[in-house]
């Protein structure tokens, strides 16, 4: 079992470090239209450093929670943001195809998919 949750830590860990570079790429666009979203990706960049390290250190359940709730909530802003829009933000309405976009969506759709494996590990340990 440890062999494996270290293979699920070591996946997180990475697709968080992923998730951040992404919104990073991004943060320069989102500076100039809409100033509070480049607000929201810094403090997602740093929760998804903050949560790594937590995991790259030994990672307990709700390290693991926090980073399906992070997953979760950026797929979440995405589907908001290609569907109604945000306020002040609306040019991406439609916009599924994006490259940035959907690497997001697949990396998020792993950290959720990850961290699930590992809380379900934990869980079974106990």
């Amino acid at each position: 079992m440890a062999s494996t949750l270290d293979a699920r830590r070591i996946a997180v860990g990475l697709a968080l470090a992923v998730t951040a570079a992404i919104h990073v790429l991004d943060l320069p666009g989102k500076v100039e239209e809409v100033p509070y979203l480049a607000v929201a990706y810094v403090l997602l960049i740093v929760a998804a450093f903050v949560i790594m390290e937590r995991i790259f250190r030994g990672g307990v359940l709700v390290d693991y929670l926090a980073a399906i709730g992070l997953g979760l909530a950026i797929l979440l802003a995405f589907v908001v943001n290609r569907t109604i829009g945000m306020p002040g933000a609306t040019d991406d309405i439609g916009n599924w195809l994006e490259p940035l976009g959907l690497l997001s969506l697949v990396v998020e759709g792993f950290v959720v998919w990850q961290a699930a494996a590992a809380v379900a590990l934990l869980r079974r340990a106990n």
